[in-house]
């Protein structure tokens, strides 16, 4: 192949790739799924998830780094979620949210999907650390036994002083063992009225509080199935 022929492939890619550039991206199939509130189009027949994230995306962004747990790959655990086959509906809160008016929120948001048609076993609200603790109080506020939660690293002391809080739902406590920040969920599970469909799953990955900072299989496995369940 001579020089001028070799020039002219290259002219091609180069014209090729700078048309590409040129049209305006086409947003992946997850993250069609991935909502910052309840979608305006409700399908009775999918399965949704509102992921509350840990307190540190409320000061430092959806990307921060934790000096001791690094990373929090918040925006791809929702990715993550809506691969599954989820409709995700989580947004970054501002710094400061008040958690219990934030619960109440999130109640008023599965009482909207319930309203549409959704089955209540096809919704569930996961929340990590301060998302935990959002999230068993949006239980408490919506006393439905047939809606799904799952709280990550959720139980501390903070619930001794709540006695008033009573978890209701269909409820997964998943908490890592080198947490130490957070403990079991046992005394929360206590509480229920429902305790037949209340489990815990203690996990031991490592790294403490921020195990659930990225989209581990360990954990994204159990979640993924309580939340499919019939």
């Amino acid at each position: 192949m001579s020089w001028n022929q070799v020039a002219s492939v290259l002219m091609g890619f180069v014209l090729f790739a700078s048309a590409c550039a040129a049209e305006d991206p086409t947003p992946t199939e997850s993250a069609l799924q991935i909502f910052a509130g309840v979608p305006a189009d409700i399908d009775p027949s999918a399965r949704y998830l509102i992921y509350l994230h840990g307190a540190i995306i409320e000061t430092a962004g959806v990307r921060p780094t934790h000096p001791r747990f690094g990373i929090y790959e918040y925006e791809k655990i929702l990715s993550t979620f809506a691969d599954r086959g989820f409709v995700v509906i989580s947004e970054a809160r501002p710094a400061g949210t008040d958690g219990m008016l934030y619960a109440a929120t999130v109640a008023d948001q599965v009482r909207e999907l319930l309203a549409a048609g959704v089955p209540p076993d096809h919704v569930t609200t996961l929340g990590f650390s301060k998302g935990g603790g959002i999230a068993i109080a949006a239980s408490s506020m919506l006393a439905n036994d047939d809606v799904n939660f799952i709280f990550m690293a959720a139980c501390s002391p903070w619930l001794d002083s709540h006695p008033e809080t009573v978890a209701r739902g269909r409820l997964l406590s998943l908490r890592e063992s080198s947490d130490e920040l957070f403990s079991s969920c046992e005394g929360l599970f206590e509480r229920s009225p429902n305790p037949h469909d209340n489990v815990e799953i203690v996990l031991h990955l490592g790294g403490g509080h921020g195990a659930f900072y990225r989209p581990r299989p360990e954990w994204i496995g159990p979640a993924v199935e309580w939340a499919s369940r019939e």
